[in-house]
């Protein structure tokens, strides 16, 4: 394996003095392979023991090395089968200046999209829904919780309530939710979104197709009519490997 791992994986720096930590500095070595296309995709990592003979170090050095790479989407681990070089991720660049939905954003952008239900029916609001969208007792909430999926790579999960007034019919929701209340001229006109970094739990991490502890991006969105009411209260997770959130900023006075 040495002459096949040389060329691979050239290992100048990697044992020399004030460093840092030896994992980490395997780690860039690794990923400087995959990046520069010596480990290309689908190709499979040499096995843990064989790195660690190589490269001198433990192979606890080893697994901490490859595991960051996984918890950052280069490599991806098969139960029975290895270590493998993952599928590059292109990512998604959303601008923070528009209000569109993910599927206006999507086609925008020339991509084909899909979701998977999660979620859809009318509920019985719970206490925050009552307090989000301003609900009296009685009312009923839609909600819409699906899988966001582009070019067959699942980006986010989103979870979205309103009150069934101005949606009455979720199961008429098909592609856009923004159509739909176009049609009623219930769709937002502004809304107030916060994003916050956070680490993907289970089930969130199997439906996004991430390691749990990957990287992700939580939103919650509380979008308004023209007149001020609240129509919209959405909590989504999106895979912090394929989306940017861009924002223009202006000098001010």
């Amino acid at each position: 394996m040495t002459a096949p791992l040389a060329s691979l994986l050239p290992l100048e720096g990697l044992q020399a003095p004030g460093g840092g930590p030896l994992y980490l500095r395997l780690r860039q070595l690794l990923e400087e392979a995959i990046r520069s296309g010596r480990l290309g995709q689908g190709d499979a990592l040499p096995a843990e023991r064989d790195l660690a003979d190589y490269a001198d170090v433990s192979r606890v050095t080893v697994r901490k090395a490859v595991d960051d790479l996984v918890r950052d989407g280069l490599l991806v681990r098969r139960q029975g089968s290895g270590t493998f070089v993952a599928k590059p991720v292109s990512r998604v660049q959303q601008p923070l200046s528009r209000l569109t939905s993910f599927t206006e954003d999507m086609a925008r952008r020339g991509l084909e999209t899909r979701s998977e239900w999660l979620e859809r029916g009318l509920f019985h609001p719970s206490p925050e829904e009552m307090m989000m969208l301003g609900l009296a007792a009685g009312t009923l909430v839609a909600r819409l919780g699906r899988l966001r999926i582009a070019r067959d790579m699942p980006l986010a999960i989103e979870r979205a309530s309103l009150s069934a007034e101005f949606l009455p019919h979720p199961e008429a929701v098909t592609t856009s939710l923004y159509a739909e209340l176009e049609k009623k001229n219930a769709r937002p006109a502004r809304a107030i979104q916060r994003i916050s970094a956070c680490n993907v739990k289970e089930p969130e991490a199997g439906l996004l197709a991430v390691p749990v502890g990957a990287a992700g991006l939580s939103i919650e969105r509380i979008s308004y009519l023209a007149s001020g009411r609240v129509v919209e209260f959405t909590r989504s997770l999106y895979r912090g490997d394929t989306y940017d959130f861009v924002a223009e900023l202006t000098l001010g006075d």
